[in-house]
């Protein structure tokens, strides 16, 4: 059962909070490049991790606007063939929630590594700033891509969040039937657990991409 009422009472602030007006100036430009757990798969568009984190973000004053860019079922490889269409020019910062399919197809940790490496780095030469968001598995198969997420961000300096699935699996309420893909209510969790870091990307790289 899940017994954190601090997390209980984050995820009913991120549910209930409606976009405030944001601080003035130029809007924010981020996308969500991602896979099914950021995608929102099987609920609403409303609801989904990019929706959800642009209210969060308006709410502490950042004029944000964050497109989702997330296939259901894309590994590492399927995101770096399309990085060009769907992160547009424009595009303050990047989100990047990629690696699940890459453990759940058993694809080559390295390969994955690699993907992702080549996504950061294009994104880099573009100057655009990216928040590496991994996942972290608990079993003995998922151990091999555990550090490919860290070992990224790293690399390129970029801010770095360790497990988007935190909590997720603490609560039944935070899933949908099938027991892997998060309901509103683990889009909450997701968000509230990423939050601090998202605000310090977007006030930080994002920021000094903005002043260049």
């Amino acid at each position: 059962m899940f017994r954190k009422p601090s997390w209980l009472a984050l995820v009913a602030v991120v549910l209930a909070a409606p976009a405030s007006e944001a601080q003035q100036g130029r809007q924010i430009h981020l996308v969500v490049l991602g896979d099914s757990l950021s995608a929102g798969f099987l609920i609403s568009s409303s609801t989904a991790f990019p929706a959800v984190l642009e209210r969060a973000l308006r709410q502490r004053g950042l004029p944000v606007v964050v497109t989702n860019a997330a296939v259901s079922g894309d590994t590492a490889a399927d995101g770096l063939a399309r990085l060009d269409r769907d992160v547009p020019e424009g595009t303050d910062g990047v989100v990047l929630e990629l690696g699940a399919n890459d453990k759940l197809k058993r694809q080559d940790p390295g390969a994955a590594q690699a993907a992702l490496a080549e996504i950061v780095r294009r994104l880099t030469a573009r100057r655009i700033p990216v928040l590496v968001a991994g996942i972290r598995f608990t079993d003995a198969a998922g151990a091999p891509y555990n550090g490919i997420f860290r070992a990224v961000a790293r690399r390129y300096r970029s801010t770095y969040y360790a497990d988007i699935y935190a909590g997720l699996a603490s609560d039944a309420r935070f899933t949908i039937f099938d027991r892997t893909h998060p309901s509103p209510e683990g889009v909450a969790v997701m968000v509230a657990g990423i939050l601090p870091t998202a605000e310090r990307f977007v006030r930080g790289p994002v920021a000094a991409r903005l002043r260049r």
